[in-house]
């Protein structure tokens, strides 16, 4: 499949989904469950109405939050996070991007949810700036699992309606929750 697609010959959320689709065949994995992304999201790792000017000072704030939460160090993560945005852009599409790298000596896989206050440019292939990010930061060694949850990811807010109801909760509890029940949902 081709996952490189301008936006006038097809729609984001194809594209989104194929992603999805394509990771999913990589890992051998029929139909991932978004309840991975809600067992590693903790709601201390869901930051709403953030104010950043763009990738970097996301990346400095993703790093800070981690090595307050978590005590990653802060300078690594935000390194590890622009160096893989450096190969390719994270933005998906439709205002949501999913940065992600592997970080050394980490132990397990951490997820953060972070919505901005005011979108911000992250090279998107529909030009359109971002406001919903998930951040995923994985072991060295994690690389299945990593495609798993990228393409949970892609495959969860390719829904638009999945979308705008994360857009209505104000709180990081109502944010869990809703990634816990999503697969319940009905769409």
């Amino acid at each position: 499949m081709d996952l490189i697609q301008h936006p006038a010959n097809g729609s984001l959320s194809h594209l989104m989904v194929g992603f999805a689709a394509c990771c999913t065949r990589l890992v051998g994995q029929e139909q991932p469950t978004m309840n991975t992304i809600a067992s590693l999201l903790l709601p201390e790792d869901i930051l709403l109405n953030r104010n950043v000017s763009g990738k970097s000072q996301l990346f400095a704030e993703i790093g800070r939050h981690m090595d307050r939460e978590h005590a990653m160090p802060k300078d690594w993560v935000a390194a590890s996070l622009a160096r893989r945005e450096r190969v390719g852009s994270t933005g998906l599409g439709e205002g949501v991007a999913i940065p992600h790298a592997r970080v050394k000596d980490l132990n397990r896989i951490q997820v953060a949810y972070i919505r901005l206050k005011t979108p911000i440019p992250f090279d998107a292939p529909d030009q359109k700036p971002v406001s919903d990010i998930l951040v995923l930061l994985v072991p060295k060694q994690a690389t299945e699992e990593h495609l798993r949850i990228l393409a949970d990811a892609t495959r969860l807010f390719s829904d638009q309606t999945f979308r705008e109801q994360l857009h209505r909760c104000d709180d990081p509890l109502e944010v869990k929750r809703l990634f816990e029940i999503w697969p319940e949902t009905p769409s």
